[in-house]
């Protein structure tokens, strides 16, 4: 399998010139699953609401439009982040298509910052999704800091965990050697470079998008303030074997009975 990451630098609210920054970075790519950052079109420092809402859309708009053409392009998946509305709710969401197919959304469950002000949290548990011969997980950005996040994608099969991120804070990057390692899964964590200074908030995001494996050795890292694109091939079945020894089982020597509060 050949997995990756498009690091972007995306324009506060102009979308069609960010989609067309992707556009020319994964120009000549070809791949089985490529990952976007969270937000990688309109940007992330909201000012309101209202302003968030304005760049909402339904699942089918013109992200996930876009994202299709770049899939049929690529021949790869692709997860990318967006403002998903629904009724008079709005989203932090991600959305995964393969060819001209929707497969399906997530919507963050672990707000962060302000995005508690704009954003309705997820309303449904995570998933895992069987494309192509991968079990692919989605999360969002500061989902990364809940061990039981990737812990549940890894529960309900996954062997890779597609991670759209708008980092700020400094630790996620080396963390998911920790996360990967403690579930034996691939980590493909998509983050943007940049700053934005909006209202009263100004953002620097942290870059470093990288690829870990099931043993937590970073196979790909991407510099802190470059764009940037990686594809790299990996054995997908090793994420199947969660053994670590012919006596330890990361998943049959777990206690939950003893785990409970």
């Amino acid at each position: 399998m050949k997995i990756g990451y498009i690091q972007n630098s995306p324009i506060f609210g102009e979308v069609e010139k960010n989609f067309t920054q992707i556009n020319e970075l994964s120009n000549g790519i070809k791949a089985d699953l490529i990952v976007l950052p969270e937000l990688f079109a309109t940007g992330y420092a909201f000012t309101s609401k209202e302003e968030a809402k304005e760049m909402a859309e339904d699942v089918d708009g013109i992200t996930a439009n876009f994202l299709k053409e770049i899939s049929y392009n690529t021949g790869a998946v692709l997860v990318g982040g967006f403002i998903e509305k629904e009724g008079s709710n709005i989203f932090n969401a991600a959305i995964m298509v393969s060819g001209d197919k929707i497969i399906s959304t997530y919507r963050k469950i672990h707000l962060y910052f302000k995005e508690k002000k704009w954003f309705s949290p997820g309303n449904r548990p995570f998933e895992v999704h069987q494309v192509n011969d991968m079990n692919i997980g989605m999360m969002i950005c500061f989902d990364w800091i809940f061990p039981e996040s990737i812990r549940s994608l890894a529960l309900l099969g996954a062997d890779i965990i597609a991670h759209s991120a708008n980092l700020v804070l400094p630790y996620c990057q080396k963390a998911m050697v920790n996360r990967c390692l403690e579930n034996r899964v691939f980590g493909i964590t998509a983050n943007r470079i940049g700053s934005e200074k909006r209202g009263q908030d100004e953002f620097e995001f942290t870059g470093g998008s990288r690829i870990t494996a099931i043993d937590g050795e970073v196979l790909s890292s991407a510099p802190e303030n470059d764009v940037s694109v990686d594809i790299i091939e990996i054995d997908i079945i090793k994420a199947r074997n969660k053994s670590l020894n012919e006596y330890n089982n990361l998943f049959e020597d777990r206690r939950p009975k003893l785990y409970k509060l």
